[in-house]
């Protein structure tokens, strides 16, 4: 049976937070995070289960590497689309910008890890996101803080993207003992309540 592979963009994401964050350790996480699996696009799931643990050992250098990570995950998804796909989806009303978004993310969820999926649903100002099967959030004992930053830092720059102001973070975390990972992004200038 062959092993489960992670995605082209979440490896590359990555792989440039870590660059951005914490250059000093970059040579260590490149060990798991080669130049074969960027090439390729693909990487084991042992090995970014790796450096997702090694990267908890960082401190608060985690929150801020997932969460770089995830905004330039969007930022080279909306890049990679069509110039007449994204001018078309900017002269469209809010709500549709914001479903366009959440549609973006739940096919860059799925390009992320096969093994993820996303299901989204917008009401009453806010954007909630279902998340199942995140390979940041898989611990064998709950931790104290959510640790699925990479998905609400990608949820919200999208919708940013999309030009729907939101604030996102997440509502539910596995790690946190919760059944599933829940994305709460409010939509305009405040923060998202639990």
């Amino acid at each position: 049976m062959p092993e489960a592979r992670i995605g082209r963009v979440i490896v590359a994401s990555l792989h440039q937070g870590i660059a951005d964050v914490l250059p000093q350790r970059l040579e260590f996480y490149e060990n798991w995070l080669d130049s074969d699996g960027l090439r390729e696009g693909t990487l084991g799931l042992a090995p970014m289960t790796a450096v997702v643990g090694f990267l908890r050992g960082e401190g608060s250098a985690y929150g801020e590497v997932v969460a770089r990570a995830g905004e330039y995950a969007a930022d080279w998804s909306v890049s990679a689309m069509p110039a007449w796909k994204r001018r078309f989806v900017l002269m469209m009303p809010t709500w549709v910008r914001a479903r366009m978004a959440m549609s973006a993310a739940r096919r860059l969820v799925r390009d992320s890890y096969a093994g993820s999926k996303a299901t989204g649903r917008i009401r009453r100002g806010k954007v909630i996101v279902d998340l199942r099967g995140s390979v940041f959030c898989s611990v064998r004992t709950p931790v104290a803080q959510a640790l699925c930053g990479f998905y609400a830092a990608m949820i919200e720059r999208l919708l940013k993207l999309f030009q729907v102001p939101a604030d996102a973070a997440p509502s539910h975390c596995r790690a946190l003992g919760d059944p599933a990972c829940e994305i709460t992004a409010a939509l305009g200038a405040r923060r998202p309540q639990s």
